[in-house]
């Protein structure tokens, strides 16, 4: 056998073991991605879901607590107005807190995407 022959079984042996290479790592990228868009969707799912079922429970109880409170206080208008009021200063606590609910939010979907 020649220096050229063996080389160009080399060569062969190279290109056999990168091209399975590449076919091993395409593969295993498609299941990544596929997975990756299915933890994605399901967790959107989820979020509309519960998010909206939520939703509807807390707009029931605002109402109740409204209706309470006007009874209370024998104006169901003041009633409405504190449960404003409330909800306004939820919403401020919120605003203020933002940097910390996007760090939380970035941490749970790393977590969730990078393992």
């Amino acid at each position: 056998m020649s220096l050229i022959d063996s080389i160009s079984e080399t060569n062969a042996k190279a290109s056999d073991v990168g091209e399975k290479y590449l076919k091993t790592s395409y593969e295993y990228y498609k299941l990544k991605i596929f997975q990756q868009l299915s933890i994605s969707t399901s967790l959107i799912f989820k979020i509309v879901i519960i998010g909206g079922l939520l939703l509807i429970g807390l707009t029931f109880s605002a109402i109740a607590l409204a209706f309470l409170i006007g009874k209370a206080l024998e104006s169901y208008t003041l009633g409405f107005v504190i449960v404003g009021i409330l909800f306004l200063c939820l919403s401020l606590i919120a605003y203020f807190l933002r940097k910390h609910i996007n760090n939380y939010t970035v941490k749970i979907l790393s977590e969730k995407f990078f393992n």
